[in-house]
């Protein structure tokens, strides 16, 4: 099956198809799922199980149904063997899915918006387990695991402070540019052959379709010879669609989740440390880390981001406390740059804080600075209370 995209788009980055297009064809797998024995602990608790939320029953499983596109392609062999492996395996589903509470509903948002087949909201359960940190020996990361020359490509900044690989909202909308983009660009709107070309290469791709023609077969994705990672990468996603289409036949209990995104974008016009960002939203500091991952030090600025993700609950709150005359300092006040003959505890003493603050503050593990380095420095504002 053919499925093409409609929507028009072009990348900001000058040049962007170009390199996009050359990482493709060159790379074997720019974007690899975990190391099968490396998959992330799944938690049997999560903090969002306690937040005081009005979940109405089904409405984010009903949303994802009404936008599955792949349904023809549930007896395959391949998507069979999935189904019963997952189907053995309840347990499991269902804690991977409980992971995906703060995402879910969003995710689904965003590839509705783009008119792309709702299995695409799936692809961090078979990517990550829907863990945002996750990370697989071969470089991947994020709930998307992109591959850092990829995420380079897509615009996906790294440096000190910032992953925008561990970003959510920053990796789902590069995940689906890339997606769309090779489908695109390579295979006539052809969702599955880019999903195909997503773990395997655009590369990979391209010589198994031309191998297939020369051999009179067909050129489509349910014809070709691949890596088997990526034989079954489609598969995978359509079990695990045909699983949440019908959990009742296949015996699998789904958590209720509303179908209205659990979270709230607070825009960054100062440097904010999470840590006293979270006694503002009355939340624990572990809640508000877990839904800006991609903060990597616990603190973020303009520099660094747009926004940072608070629960919903608490967003009037926070943009009130935001909006009052004493946290509106100016963006530059919390940064210092390490001059020669500096140290931490006399950069601490200087702004009125504490060892133990300035170092937690950066993300720092000991007492070590170097000369050139750029320390965050807490805004009063917040730190002070």
């Amino acid at each position: 099956m053919t499925y093409r995209t409609t929507r028009q788009w072009t990348l900001a980055l000058a040049g962007g198809i170009a390199m996009i297009g050359a990482l493709s064809t060159t790379s074997p797998a720019l974007l690899a799922a975990p190391h099968p024995g490396a998959k992330p602990a799944i938690p049997t608790h999560h903090f969002w199980n306690d937040l005081n939320i009005e979940y109405l029953p089904g409405d984010a499983w009903e949303r994802l149904r009404d936008n599955l596109s792949w349904q023809e392609h549930r007896h395959e062999a391949r998507v069979v063997q999935w189904i019963e492996h997952y189907r053995a395996n309840p347990h499991n589903v269902v804690e991977i899915i409980e992971r995906a509470r703060p995402w879910m509903a969003w995710i689904t948002e965003q590839v509705e918006v783009r008119g792309l087949p709702g299995e695409i909201s799936l692809i961090p359960f078979i990517e990550s387990s829907y863990d945002p940190l996750a990370r697989s020996p071969r470089g991947a990361a994020g709930l998307w695991q992109f591959m850092p020359g990829t995420a380079d490509a897509l615009g996906l900044r790294r440096h000190s402070g910032y992953d925008g690989r561990l970003d959510v909202v920053a990796s789902t909308k590069a995940a689906l540019d890339y997606i769309e983009l090779q489908a695109d660009q390579w295979y006539e709107g052809d969702i599955e052959l880019s999903l195909a070309a997503y773990n395997a290469g655009a590369g990979t791709v391209n010589r198994a379709r031309h191998a297939a023609m020369g051999r009179g077969d067909g050129s489509d994705y349910w014809h070709l010879q691949l890596p088997n990672e990526t034989m079954n990468y489609v598969p995978k996603l359509i079990a695990i669609a045909a699983i949440i289409d019908e959990p009742d036949k296949y015996g699998v209990a789904l958590p209720e989740i509303d179908d209205t995104p659990a979270f709230a974008k607070v825009p960054v016009n100062q440097h904010i440390s999470l840590s006293q960002l979270a006694n503002v939203a009355g939340v624990a500091s572990a809640e508000l880390s877990a839904l800006n991952p991609g903060l990597t030090n616990g603190s973020a600025s303009p520099a660094t981001v747009d926004v940072v993700l608070v629960p919903i609950e608490q967003e009037e709150a926070v943009l009130a406390e935001l909006s009052t005359p004493a946290a509106s300092e100016p963006a530059d006040a919390g940064h210092y740059l390490v001059q020669r003959g500096d140290s931490l505890s006399a950069i601490a003493s200087r702004h009125g804080l504490s060892v133990a603050e300035l170092r937690q503050h950066n993300g720092l593990r000991g007492d070590a600075i170097q000369v050139g380095q750029t320390l965050d420095i807490p805004h009063r504002s917040l730190a002070s209370r």
